[in-house]
Formats: structure tokens, sequence, C-alpha cells
């Protein structure tokens, strides 16, 4: 899915947003043992060290990061237009 695509799907799910639930998923971060697997992903991946498996997961710990990214723009978008930036 590109970006444009997934930018359109989730612009309903902005308009839901209320100055409160913008600033919270603004401030979403993974927690230290997500953040830990997707930095060892990441260095494996790098080094040409994947197997299948931890290629699958990491594309799809990417993808779900993707669109909570496109929130955390949309949601910052928001608290901007409303001066709570």
């Amino acid at each position: 899915m590109t970006s444009t695509v997934l930018d359109s799907v989730l612009e309903p799910v902005a308009t839901c947003l209320t100055p409160e639930s913008a600033r919270r998923i603004a401030d979403l971060r993974a927690d230290p043992d997500t953040q830990a697997k997707l930095d060892e992903f990441a260095d494996k991946a790098n080094e040409g060290q994947l197997t299948v498996e931890e290629r699958a997961e990491y594309d799809r710990m990417l993808a779900a990061f993707h669109v909570i990214t496109i929130l955390q723009a949309k949601a910052r978008t928001l608290l901007e237009r409303q001066g709570e930036s």
C-alpha cells in the first residue's frame, strides 16, 4: 500500500481525533522491548543476516510503524491548526 493510499484511508480516522487523542497519538512511542526487537532486526537487515521468518516479522513491524507515523503526522497537523503544537 503506497503512502498516498494509506494517507487517504487514514484521513477519516484523523477527522475523529480530539485535541487530547491527537496529543496522545503524536506522543506514541514503541515500548522498550518492541524498540529493541526493531533495532535488532534493523541491524541484522543491514548485515544481510535476517532469516526468512525474521524478514517477514520485520516487514510487518515496519508496516505497522508506517501506519502509526502517518497517524502521528495527521495528529500533529490537527494540533498545529488548533495552535496546540
